[in-house]
């Protein structure tokens, strides 16, 4: 009896799941290689953790109770930003803005598990981050400050974050 060839699983999108997984692992890559240009500038390396995370906690959301939608090209122009997007894939959306509030990269994700994993991996190396639902911008903390004003969001230190996680043992 011949044996039938059987097809290849095939995503919600019709992709074969092998390609919608590496499409999705150059995603992921390529966002973490930039993660640590985008926090380099972070600073506030004098203050500590407990003093950034008790601040951190009272910056919620704007007077007006708002909070913008996850979409990077309406975050942006919330901001006062032509935007350019640089990744544009199935688990994120980054865009990149220039203002006279500062440069800034705005992320968006299509469910909020998919941030929550964005944030994990960028806790490795450390900032602050605007974070609002299925969204996060990265920049500097006086530009996230006046963003913030503009777009609501929470401002999360992952450096206090990162110094709290319990390291390896040295020997």
């Amino acid at each position: 009896m011949p044996q039938q060839r059987q097809q290849p699983q095939r995503g919600r999108n019709g992709r074969p799941l092998v390609v919608a997984r590496a499409v999705r692992g150059v995603a992921l890559v390529g966002g973490l290689a930039l993660l640590p240009l985008a926090t380099a500038c972070g600073g506030d390396a004098d203050k500590s953790a407990e003093n950034r995370s008790a601040r951190t906690s009272a910056m919620s959301a704007p007077s007006a109770g708002v909070v913008a939608p996850a979409k990077v090209e309406v975050i942006a122009g919330l901001t006062g930003c032509k935007v350019k997007i640089r990744t544009d894939a199935d688990e994120l959306r980054e865009g990149v803005c220039d203002t006279a509030d500062g440069e800034y990269l705005i992320t968006t994700f299509p469910a909020e598990k998919y941030k929550l994993t964005w944030l994990d991996s960028a806790s490795l190396y450390g900032g602050k981050y605007l974070v609002g639902p299925q969204w996060a911008i990265s920049a500097k903390p006086k530009t996230l400050e006046t963003l913030r004003v503009k777009v609501g969001g929470t401002i999360e230190d992952l450096d206090a974050a990162r110094t709290a996680a319990p390291g390896p043992k040295a020997s």
